[in-house]
């Protein structure tokens, strides 16, 4: 437990801020300096506040007004910058969607976000059209690029690129870092996903948070392949270097062949990469760029890492600190931290609570577990403004994660006799692949539109410590109904995010329930791969982001 007494004078002495805010200050004492860099394609500070004030006002003369949504599906780049800004340059709440959603994934987050307007790429458009007879609120979509129109489409359809705008009038409008800057969708555990009110401070918090786990020297160069749908590359990438004046390199999609080059290119000496990333570069042959850039990166984070790859991105590509210690929600992040220069954590803990935040790990009775004892993580900030701010028209499952004066996490945890924290288990039903979290609720939803499928439950098979978890379907059939694994699968593939579908599928005549008819998945991830289970992989059945046209 690390509980600290009430301190009314670093509540109220707590700095407040907002990343429009700072922005102003970078274009006052940083103008022409680099501050993102798309693969080549570079903006300093005074274009990315010109572009975007540009797009306000533009935005401003389509109707969006304070306070409303504006729901973007954009792969990374200026324009989603420019829609972030922009709508929160007239007080706008910017709403960037997972650009491998479709169908009910996608058309529930564009829903429940109550959006009027929504900007997409042309290579999303199909799939947006496809859902605009559920979506009541949208008016209008603004596409990229230059394509002909569609002539029948449920909805008005228009060139972005006839209102990127050219008004560098200021907008007159100045959030409060209380007010809601976007939504950030959770990957919907327990039923459909819940929109996350981020306030403007809570992103500059996770660029402070940030910037204390890699501290940015003078003129480096932090880069990344996170997609800008990730908190992790907005407020943790992009307000972090904002607050720093330093530049991130974001690139629009991964790739092994090419991130030694892109590394060198951009002369990047810090990199935030997501879990499944360390192992597939460990693994990959020497290159040429990669030998030129032996000992050039100075930090990289992301979690997890196991010791093992750990070394190999020590000795082979010459990387002297590796943070991978680190626990947070889009709730709460990062409710557990490492910050650069203390004593390096034990392997596979996530170092220690942030001093942000009270961090209890309650039993069920609500007591605090003695070290080492796992139990539920409970959180409360010690700073305002650090946290959500609520689910999007949600207040009764708002109220539900808060009760007792702390958040209720729903995971579980346990810290050792010296304060280091140690992520155990998830009490919810959710799973983690590819560094995306996935909704069991919304895997099954779809699952059970199979006209074979009765019964099925989506989860995690538990993987060995430091581990990426794989995915499995665990299927009742109807009776009298009869579908292999293969063509299951693949017919997942059309319907799921790529990251979603299944490597593993079992039959069983029923799943294992509670007395009260709840399916007990902890049984079926101890359970973990059995002779039963059809292996998609030994077939070379692997799901794949879909090209872009």
């Amino acid at each position: 437990m690390r509980l600290k007494p009430f301190d009314p004078t670093l509540w109220a002495n707590a700095p407040q801020n907002t990343p429009l805010r700072e922005l102003r200050r970078a274009v006052a004492d940083s103008s022409d300096k680099v501050f993102i860099d798309f693969e080549g394609e570079k903006y300093s500070y005074a274009e990315v506040d010109q572009i975007s004030t540009r797009m306000a006002n533009s935005l401003a003369s389509l109707g969006l007004k304070p306070g409303e949504t504006l729901t973007t599906i954009l792969d990374s780049g200026i324009d989603a910058v420019a829609c972030w800004f922009g709508a929160n340059k007239i007080g706008a709440i910017w709403v960037p969607v997972n650009t491998a959603y479709r169908h009910e994934f996608l058309r529930h987050q564009v829903a429940d976000s109550g959006a009027r307007i929504v900007v997409c790429e042309s290579h999303y458009l199909a799939s947006v059209l496809e859902v605009a007879g559920g979506l009541p609120d949208l008016e209008l979509v603004l596409v990229t690029g230059s394509a002909p129109l569609p002539r029948d489409a449920a909805v008005r359809v228009d060139h972005l690129g006839k209102h990127r705008g050219a008004d560098d009038t200021l907008p007159d409008h100045d959030p409060r870092p209380a007010d809601i800057a976007c939504l950030i969708y959770t990957s919907g555990t327990t039923g459909p996903s819940k929109g996350c009110m981020i306030s403007y401070n809570y992103l500059c918090q996770n660029g402070l948070q940030h910037n204390e786990g890699m501290p940015p020297q003078p003129g480096e160069v932090m880069w990344t392949p996170l997609p800008m749908f990730h908190i992790s590359t907005t407020g943790y990438g992009i307000v972090g270097v904002l607050l720093a004046r330093t530049t991130i390199a974001i690139a629009r999609q991964f790739s092994v062949t090419g991130f030694w080059p892109e590394i060198e290119r951009s002369g990047a000496t810090l990199a935030t990469l997501m879990a499944s990333i360390f192992p597939l570069l460990a693994q990959a042959p020497d290159n040429e760029a990669m030998k030129r850039c032996f000992g050039q990166l100075r930090i990289v984070t992301g979690v997890p890492v196991t010791p093992e790859v750990r070394a190999i991105w020590k000795e082979r590509f010459g990387v002297p600190y590796l943070n991978s210690y680190g626990y947070g929600q889009t709730e709460a992040s990062k409710i557990a931290h490492h910050y650069y220069g203390d004593p390096t954590p034990p392997e596979y803990s996530a170092g220690m609570p942030a001093d942000d935040f009270d961090v209890m790990i309650a039993d069920e009775s609500g007591q605090p577990c003695p070290p080492d004892m796992p139990g539920e993580i409970w959180v409360r900030p010690r700073k305002p403004n650090i946290m959500m701010s609520g689910y999007w028209r949600r207040p009764e499952s708002t109220a539900a994660v808060w009760h007792d004066l702390w958040m209720h996490t729903g995971d579980m945890a346990r810290i050792d006799a010296q304060g280091y924290f140690y992520f155990v288990d998830r009490k919810k039903d959710y799973v983690r692949s590819r560094g995306e979290n996935i909704s069991s609720f919304e895997v099954e939803r779809t699952f059970m539109q199979h006209p074979a499928v009765s019964e099925v439950a989506f989860h995690s098979v538990r993987a060995e410590a430091g581990a990426e978890e794989h995915l499995k379907v665990t299927v009742v059939l109807k009776p009298g109904e009869s579908v292999d694994e293969e063509a299951l699968v693949r017919w997942s593939i059309d319907k799921l995010p790529h990251f979603a579908v299944p490597r593993y599928v079992e039959y069983v005549p029923e799943l294992p329930k509670t007395p009260t008819g709840r399916i007990q998945k902890y049984r079926l991830r101890d359970a973990g791969v059995t002779a039963q289970s059809w292996d998609a992989h030994a077939i070379d059945l692997i799901a794949r982001r879909p090209p872009r046209s």
